[in-house]
């Protein structure tokens, strides 16, 4: 009997705990991340703004590193740079490390800089840690599903378009981000 009530508590406790969730469509397929709304309010609090609002459709994942990341969200097809909310404050120091499967912002060097772009870690990138490069990379997040597509992404050929280097030769659309309830 005790075992059944602890398993129920620690089922309870995992699914209060777990943060919102946002599925993503691209043409290379469907992936999901949960956010971390406990140690990274400011920023899931942004990146939900722009999932609501629609932005993030038709954006591209725009640089794309093999053994590295893949970045989007602040480009459309053409790479253009798609309009942004004023930057929010940067919360590397939140204790979340740029393992592989996470999803962490962008930024500038100014390290309060970010704004709708992200990127999703193909490898452990500790050197991208607050601890270990302040001020780092705030991660915000995980992908707890599809994470072979996202694999898949670094799989692509790149070029440089312009000013940019490691764009995926067949852009990597942005079909569709929900917020799932």
């Amino acid at each position: 009997m005790w075992k059944t009530a602890i398993a129920s508590l620690a089922l309870f406790n995992s699914m209060v705990l777990a943060g919102p969730k946002v599925e993503f469509e691209t043409n290379l397929g469907q992936f999901t991340v949960e956010l971390n709304q406990e140690k990274a309010p400011v920023t899931v609090a942004n990146f939900i703004k722009y999932v609501e609002d629609g932005s993030y459709v038709g954006s591209q994942f725009h640089r794309v590193i093999p053994g590295f990341m893949a970045q989007g969200g602040g480009f459309d097809q053409n790479m253009q740079s798609l309009p942004t909310y004023p930057p929010i404050k940067n919360e590397a120091s939140n204790g979340l490390k740029n393992s592989s499967a996470t999803i962490a912002m962008a930024r500038t060097s100014n390290p309060n800089s970010a704004t709708r772009q992200f990127f999703i870690n193909f490898v452990d990138n500790n050197f991208l840690d607050y601890d270990q490069r302040p001020p780092g990379y705030a991660v915000f997040g995980k992908v707890t599903k599809g994470f072979d597509v996202i694999q898949k992404m670094g799989q692509q050929p790149t070029h440089s378009v312009g000013r940019y280097r490691d764009v995926p030769v067949e852009p990597i659309i942005i079909t569709s981000a929900t917020l799932l309830k």
